[in-house]
């Protein structure tokens, strides 16, 4: 059993903030390796419960085309989904387009799919479409579905390579296209998903390069999601985040979500700096409250109310605390002993 660290945001936030979200796709390979977790008061709870419970009200889910082990292919994803829409959370979709992990270090076009820019757009298009079509026919509207993760430097390698930017422009239209003329009877909102939020100059070179190639449209898609982790970079301030987001509104006026973040509760030997204004927040339960809602404080006060959410990457994942990162633990549940305060997560987000 794995003990829940409560979150608390302020109730300003909760006003401001339409989306108070998690990733939870690990939740199904958790509980079949015998993880099982508990609320603050002890008692064993369904995941999606405890998070309903504490204010999450849309979980994040990343779709993978052909897995080995079959796990967070779209089976799993339906499976996860329904779960969550029946107590009451929507669903964000993070399609990867890949057998495996997608992000700006690894972008592999899945196995069996074309490796021509012809074929590619058109399996594409078909993909999003059987996706989406799947989705309505188990009765679950997806809220967000992002074509892409973390794709910086491009989606589906080498074809979608960002030295490629019209082909990318190409399959992300394609992508997008297949969602817009799926069956879906309400249409999700179609996000375009990169990291390091924070650096202006990337989010500017990216959306600049390849909307200037033509196949892809402002009007193909709607929000704009960054990912935004600290520990990654020095120059990752918070600051910097600030001004990039309001940037990106200036200059397109989509709407923002920040799609991944998360703040560690152990960090003995960090690879990289802290960020100089973060460095005051200590690496704990508490700082993980004071780390998230300065995140949401920005998040929230970007103009025109287009800042409309964050997620918290795999807080539950409690096999893999670290989550990809140098520091020990970032998730929000604690193993059976860990000495660290109880507090809610995303209660009044």
């Amino acid at each position: 059993m794995f003990s829940l660290i409560r979150l608390f945001l302020s109730s300003a936030v909760v006003s401001a903030l339409t989306y108070n979200g998690v990733d939870w796709s690990s939740a199904i390979v958790e509980e079949d390796s015998g993880i099982s977790w508990t609320d603050t008061t002890g008692s064993s709870q369904a995941l999606e419960q405890i998070l309903v419970d504490n204010g999450v009200n849309i979980v994040r889910q990343r779709v993978w085309v052909n897995p080995s082990d079959g796990y967070y292919n779209l089976d799993y994803n339906l499976e996860l989904a329904a779960r969550a829409q029946a107590v009451g959370i929507s669903i964000y979709l993070d399609l990867h387009f890949s057998d495996t992990w997608a992000d700006p270090s690894n972008q592999d076009i899945p196995s069996g799919w074309p490796t021509d820019i012809d074929g590619l757009s058109w399996q594409l298009y078909n993909y999003t479409m059987d996706v989406s079509d799947a989705f309505q026919s188990a009765g679950i509207q997806p809220e967000i579905i992002s074509i892409g993760n973390e794709i910086r430097a491009g989606m589906l390698w080498p074809i979608g390579k960002y030295d490629e930017m019209y082909n990318l422009a190409r399959l992300l239209n394609s992508a997008a296209w297949g969602i817009k003329d799926s069956s879906l009877t309400t249409q999700p909102k179609i996000m375009i998903h990169l990291d390091n939020g924070w650096n202006w100059d990337t989010q500017e070179w990216f959306y600049e390069s390849v909307l200037a190639e033509g196949p892809l449209s402002t009007t193909d898609f709607d929000v704009m999601g960054v990912s935004y982790y600290p520990f990654y970079d020095s120059d990752a301030t918070l600051s910097s985040l600030e001004s990039s987001l309001n940037n990106m509104i200036s200059t397109w006026g989509k709407e923002i979500i920040v799609a991944e973040t998360d703040w560690p509760v152990s960090c003995p030997s960090p690879a990289y700096s802290f960020p100089s204004d973060l460095q005051d927040i200590p690496f704990s339960a508490g700082g993980q409250v004071t780390f998230v809602q300065r995140v949401a404080d920005v998040v929230s006060s970007l103009p025109n109310s287009l800042g409309t959410g964050l997620f918290y990457w795999e807080p539950a994942w409690v096999d893999n605390q670290a989550l990809g990162s140098s520091c020990e633990s970032n998730t929000m549940f604690k193993w059976p002993g860990q000495e660290l305060s109880s507090l809610s997560v995303f209660s009044e987000i």
